[in-house]
């Protein structure tokens, strides 16, 4: 059987899947549930400090994305962080970590980006037995307004100097959750690892409006007449966490920072993409939202089988083993040569493959006069859109050629040998990478 127990930067926890700070980690009676349904740990929703209480809206907290079925897409939340006081909080999260030793418990802290504030909170958050923080440098609505959230995560110089303070006044492991809404993921990365950040989680929400109540004319959720942007999450942003937990995972300054992967996971499978693209376990919050908390439990058991299938042992065996492939456009080989082929038995004749060639591709898909649909070799240039738009699942599929093999679009012979777009002969500007140098 595979081993599932893990073991995040010195973070213990029955398996990797662990709930992000959000409304599912907001008190002890949800984390207790969590707990008994199976996840390994929870992420407490975000704290702040002892003072004025956060002060939620009543009406409508949550916009969303649906696809055709209706299935849950992208979640739009303007909820801020815990609206309950900092010591009920603090004795809940006491109690559940002294009944759940064995199960990972990490606190979510936001305040002000002052030294005096997280001297102050941290002693109080040691006190509770927590395995460790996240600093929410992350938030993109209502508390990036006061100064916090977002507005540390998007200066790096603010983002190494608190993960500093909090390294200098907690002795437990420190989490940097990192915004996605900056243009350059590495910056901040770079300045947790310089700060002492253990390791870093990513990503937080996207910064977002996801519909338009076109008879108010007010963007939704609708607040007694008024809207606001908030932060986007769920399946919909899974490949923008993807690339830049890879970024990060392969960037040579921060190769070897632990990463928690956040953004859409639903399934094991999505928890497998991740941990091959560099992650040491995963957090979850929108597919818990969606379809409740026992959803962790097909993803422990999708993911056991698929590592006894492959023949892992644990988890480790495979974290990060798809970065070495993660590479940069330039570095492709262009004498690869795919196309399109169409298994004529499992295609069903609703010609989207022909339309969306015919109209918007390159004209490489011919229609009969019964509703036969072939390729077209000499126009196929193997964009995969055919693939993409069919209905059936490998119906359509790609062929690649082999060596000696004549692309009759070019009229070229595959060669054995492979060359990069810094090499090949077709590349017209010569060396890419001098347009850079030159300041084009």
């Amino acid at each position: 059987m595979a081993d599932l127990t893990s073991n995040f930067i010195g973070i213990k926890s029955p398996n990797p899947f662990w709930l992000a700070s959000a409304p599912p980690t907001d008190k002890e009676y949800n984390v207790r549930r969590a707990y008994e349904a199976g996840w390994g740990g929870v992420v407490w929703k975000t704290l702040g400090e002892d003072g004025p209480p956060v002060v939620n809206v009543s009406g409508p907290r949550y916009g969303a994305i649906h696809g055709a079925d209706r299935r849950l897409l992208g979640l739009n939340n303007i909820e801020l962080i815990t609206d309950r006081s900092l010591d009920i909080n603090l004795e809940e999260i006491a109690r559940v970590k002294r009944d759940y030793p064995d199960h990972a418990l990490v606190v979510s802290l936001m305040v002000p980006c002052e030294e005096e504030p997280w001297a102050k909170i941290l002693p109080l958050v040691e006190e509770t037995g927590a395995d460790g923080v996240e600093l929410n440098f992350g938030c993109p609505h209502g508390m990036a307004e006061r100064g916090m959230g977002a507005a540390v995560g998007q200066v790096p110089e603010y983002v190494e100097m608190v993960t500093r303070w909090v390294k200098q006044y907690y002795s437990k492991p420190c989490i940097v959750k990192l915004t996605p809404n900056i243009s350059n993921i590495l910056l901040p990365a770079e300045a947790a690892m310089r700060g002492g950040a253990d390791a870093v989680s990513l990503i937080n929400t996207i910064n977002s409006i996801t519909s338009v109540n076109l008879d108010e004319m007010c963007p939704e959720p609708m607040i007694d007449g008024l809207g606001s942007h908030g932060g986007y999450c769920g399946p919909a942003v899974k490949p923008i966490a993807m690339n830049m937990v890879a970024e990060i995972a392969r960037n040579q300054e921060t190769a070897g920072l632990p990463i928690s992967g956040i953004g859409g996971v639903t399934t094991w499978r999505d928890a497998a993409e991740f941990m091959a693209l560099g992650a040491g376990n995963v957090q979850v919050c929108t597919a818990a939202m969606t379809y409740g908390f026992k959803i962790v439990q097909e993803m422990i058991s999708g993911l056991s089988q698929w590592i006894d299938e492959k023949g892992y042992g644990s988890t480790t065996d495979f974290v990060g083993m798809a970065v070495p492939k993660v590479s940069d456009w330039q570095y492709l080989n262009l004498d690869y040569v795919t196309k399109a082929e169409i298994d004529q038995e499992s295609c069903i004749k609703c010609g989207r493959c022909f339309a969306a060639c015919e109209d918007t591709s390159h004209q490489a898909i011919e229609m009969s006069d019964d509703r036969v649909f072939t390729v077209k070799d000499d126009e196929c240039v193997a964009c995969n859109l055919c693939v993409n738009v069919c209905p059936v699942k490998d119906c359509i599929t790609m062929r690649r050629l082999e060596v000696g093999e004549v692309d009759e679009r070019t009229g070229m012979t595959i060669p054995e040998d492979k060359r990069s777009w810094l090499e090949h002969p077709n590349n017209p500007m010569g060396d890419p990478l001098a347009c850079i140098t030159r300041g084009q």
